[in-house]
């Protein structure tokens, strides 16, 4: 506990060193947020608001940075110390000059008045808050496991986290509200650090995550935890009379009311014992054959507060050797020619689409391939070492385990989200699982147990895959194959055993995935890198629009200012290692490009633009260059560039007065109308279909490609033909365009046209489909059609505005997309989100609702038959 100690402490001061720096990054964008603002608003209140807001963050950015850092490491120790070890803590509330036991005394509450000031601060706290945690969520929720388990918690308690958002907002809170003067203006600033606040704790975050894991720290997971129903009263007892009995209250494992399990409850030692025929004095032996009692005891087994310690009764062990000898009796059953499913059929789905083939059905008893899994393919192989473990059994918490585990396998090997030889493979592994349920009837029940961990991993991992008849899937359950036969042909004493096999497929998994890995991280560098330099050129185009020289400039010219030019100059200082004021000089390009448009000053001097003129087409064309800019994309802006000069390079050829009067005719027409550059600004990236550009080289290296159009995809029979899909046609004008910016349109050549939806269908699968966009996160996976096959793909990453999106597939093969190409893909079944959630704790969901329905149907029994009686 004391290394976890030094490594959260070790956390803490690192975040701390972080936002001194990030403070300063954000009150940069928030200023340069609150001049744009203040440009746009035609109110003068409000002018002066942001105004006021925007002069007060500049005055106080070094005193709040550098109180943002101390305060923050203050606030973390405090947070902490409760559950710091003694030594790590002493040492840290030393060094901060702070007292451990002032933060461990027991809370009081105190009710008293609260002014207005302290509850509009709480709410705009509130505000804050919520509107900074959906940038931060993913990485946050990944922060709290590895949090909780540094602090020696046994689970995920995102409200024990000391680096949680709300420390970092109320720091902030009070640093501006102690040092604005006013109220209004003090929210607006921290209002305006919001997102850029956000942005630099995803940073945090991910370092502080790199931290905890180099340091070995293992995630923490969320506890198991059923709701009780309502109690099971014997002799018409009252949950009030039952609580002055014994003194224990009617309080379930989530905090609600409900069965504690406490004596009177059922599976209790009273209820229990009194069914069984046990005194109350001390334990006697239970018999499971009473099925209502077995029923009551599993049903509080899972819950985890069951009295599972007593001893078994003769009886139970009567029926146990009467189940062996039926089994032995029992004639071999017919061995599975190829894991429950003929070649026929193999080679009749083999030709349907991956993701809409008809799944096979599998549970506890499936007869397995022999070849595959050996002596135990067979359900009767399996149900003879179930039953022996059984005979072997000495207490209930025992024979609860193996129940626990028979339902647990039926559950997984009936989940339709994992392919068929995985859920067999499960299947084929119960044997040591119940090997290990006789010496750790619990193991299920703790998310970190190797038992448990093994199952969970082999399924998460098994969701690389769609096709369970591919080469890639193939090699996968060839290792699945040879650790499971490998545990069930082991001793299990311990989890030991478990262990070790998940150690071995994490080793070949890393191997196997390593180059993957490093492909993917060139494809992440190039993409972060265009969306720093879209960051940098949005504010070089803001600082641009400031200028006073670009009024009555032409608004073609002020969109390439703003646009083109604006990234060479992002590129040029992203790559210039010499710290240099304007790399490649592009910067000092500006003013010579907005004089030369501007034909009343240059009609005057028309020798000095003579001169300028190769010298700033080269210098233009250079800085394009070095950007990576298809010369074709920006030869509108050069022609009427060229245009605009045109009347001063006549003047060059022009021998007399009469010629000039003559080439006057020959003058362009009036100029279009001007608007101000920042209205120019504004509508050009209201235009833009995606606010991130990405040069030809860039869009390929990231898996830019078309996507197939479907009609909504059903389940096909095994006597249906196979689905034919569409082919997609390229429109050769829309490729290419843009600034590399486009997308390209599908047209369908299917032979039949799919019926028109109404406006209202359309627009609510345009709203279903944003909204399955919104729910995915880094590392979910996908099916995703492309280039006519079905691939499983996993999100790795999503651009700040999450309006670019990357996923990778099998091989490290990239797929780009932009949002609307993404909600386009959703709409038309060719992007189908894969549900990953917990494989076990939906199994478990799945046996506790089994265990109460049989539980409710043996209560019912002897009323029922007394009715029937009657």
């Amino acid at each position: 506990m004391a290394a976890q100690s030094d490594v959260l402490l070790h956390c803490f001061q690192n975040a701390s060193n972080a936002a001194q720096p990030a403070l300063a990054h954000c009150i940069d964008q928030a200023v340069a947020e609150l001049q744009l603002l203040e440009t746009q608003s035609i109110k003068v209140a409000e002018r002066d608001e942001l105004s006021a807001s925007r002069r007060y963050l500049l005055a106080n950015k070094k005193l709040w940075s550098e109180r943002f850092a101390a305060d923050l490491l203050v606030e973390f120790t405090k947070e902490a110390e409760p559950k710091l070890s003694t030594s790590a803590a002493s040492g840290a509330s030393a060094a901060l000059g702070a007292s451990a036991a002032a933060f461990t005394r027991p809370r009081t509450i105190a009710f008293g008045l609260v002014d207005d000031a302290e509850l509009s601060q709480a709410i705009d706290g509130q505000r804050l808050l919520q509107n900074l945690l959906p940038g931060v969520e993913q990485k946050l929720a990944e922060l709290n496991a590895l949090i909780s388990s540094a602090m020696g918690l046994g689970y995920v308690a995102p409200e024990r986290n000391p680096m949680r958002p709300e420390v970092f907002t109320r720091v902030l809170q009070r640093i501006a509200t102690s040092t604005l003067e006013g109220s209004a203006t003090a929210v607006l600033s921290v209002k305006a650090l919001t997102k850029p606040l956000g942005r630099e704790l995803v940073q945090i975050y991910t370092h502080c995550i790199t931290t905890l894991k180099q340091a070995s720290v293992t995630a923490a997971s969320y506890q198991f935890r059923i709701q009780p129903s309502a109690p099971t009263l014997q002799n018409s007892q009252t949950p009030e009379s039952a609580k002055a009995q014994t003194g224990h209250a009617w309080v379930g494992s989530t905090g609600g009311t409900g069965n504690a399990g406490g004596v009177g409850s059922m599976g209790g030692v009273g209820s229990m014992g009194s069914a069984a025929g046990m005194d109350n004095g001390s334990p006697s032996a239970i018999d499971l054959s009473d099925y209502k009692v077995k029923t009551g005891l599993l049903k509080d087994f899972l819950a985890g507060h069951a009295q599972a310690e007593q001893p078994l009764s003769a009886p139970y062990y009567d029926d146990i050797e009467q189940e062996l000898a039926d089994l032995k009796a029992a004639p071999n059953s017919a061995p599975a020619a190829f894991g429950a499913s003929s070649h026929a059929q193999l080679a009749t789905v083999s030709q349907m689409p991956a993701v809409d083939r008809p799944q096979r059905q599998v549970d506890g008893s499936t007869a397995l391939s022999e070849q595959v899994w050996g002596p135990y393919g067979t359900s009767r192989a399996r149900a003879m070492v179930r039953t022996q473990l059984k005979k072997e059994a000495t207490k209930v918490s025992q024979v609860l385990g193996l129940e626990v585990v028979r339902e647990l396998v039926h559950q997984v090997a009936q989940d339709p989200r994992l392919l068929t030889p995985v859920r067999e493979a499960i299947v084929a592994l119960e044997p040591s699982l119940l090997r290990l349920a006789l010496v750790d009837p619990r193991f299920f029940s703790d998310e970190r147990h190797p038992g448990r961990q093994l199952i969970e991993r082999v399924a998460q991992r098994s969701f690389k895959y769609n096709d369970e008849l591919s080469e890639a899937f193939a090699g996968f359950f060839t290792d699945i194959c040879k650790s499971f036969n490998a545990l069930n042909a082991a001793t299990i004493d311990n989890a030991q055993p478990f262990a070790g096999a998940l150690a071995q497929l994490e080793q070949a998994w890393t191997a196997h995935d390593q180059q993957d890995f490093d492909k993917r991280q060139l494809v992440l560098a190039a993409l972060r890198f265009a969306e720093d330099r879209q960051a940098k050129a949005d504010h070089i185009a803001f600082e641009l629009s400031s200028r006073s020289d670009l009024k009555q400039v032409p608004g073609r010219v002020l969109d390439f200012l703003f646009g083109p030019w604006a990234l060479a100059m992002a590129h040029a200082r992203l790559v210039d290692t010499r710290n240099q004021i304007d790399p490649g000089g592009y910067g000092s390009v500006v003013p010579d490009l907005v004089w030369s448009v501007k034909s009343e000053v240059t009609l005057k001097q028309p020798a000095k633009l003579i001169e300028m003129i190769p010298g700033l087409l080269d210098k233009l064309h250079s800085g394009l260059g070095q950007l990576g800019q298809d010369p074709n994309e920006n030869e509108a802006f050069f022609e009427s560039l060229m245009k605009l000069h045109r009347p001063v390079l006549k003047l060059r050829r022009l021998k007399s007065q009469r010629d000039a009067e003559e080439s006057s005719e020959a003058l362009p027409e009036p100029p279009e109308p001007l608007v101000s550059p920042a209205e120019r600004l504004e509508k050009l990236r209201a235009q833009a279909d995606a606010p991130l550009w990405l040069g030809r080289d860039e869009l390929d290296a990231a898996g830019f490609e078309d996507t197939l159009p479907t009609e909504p995809g059903e389940l096909v029979g095994l006597d249906q033909p196979a689905l034919q899909l569409p082919v997609l046609t390229e429109r050769p004008e829309t490729a290419g365009k843009s600034g590399g910016r486009s997308e390209v349109e599908p047209e369908l050549a299917a032979q039949k046209t799919p019926p028109v939806p109404s406006d209202s269908d359309s627009t609510h699968a345009k709203e279903q489909a944003a909204a399955t966009l919104r729910s995915l996160r880094t590392g979910s996976w996908v099916d995703l059609y492309s280039k006519h096959q079905w691939l499983r793909a996993q999100l790795v990453w999503a651009s700040t505005r999450a309006t670019l999106f990357m996923f990778i597939s099998h091989g490290g093969r990239p797929h780009s997309m932009t949002q609307r190409s993404c909600e386009k893909l959703i709409a038309q079944r060719l992007l189908r989100p894969v549900d990953t959630q917990g494989v076990i704790a939906q199994a478990l969901d799945g046996v506790a609702v089994a265990a109460e329905a049989q539980r409710q149907a043996a209560q019912a029994g002897p009323a029922r038959t007394a009715l029937q009686a009657v």
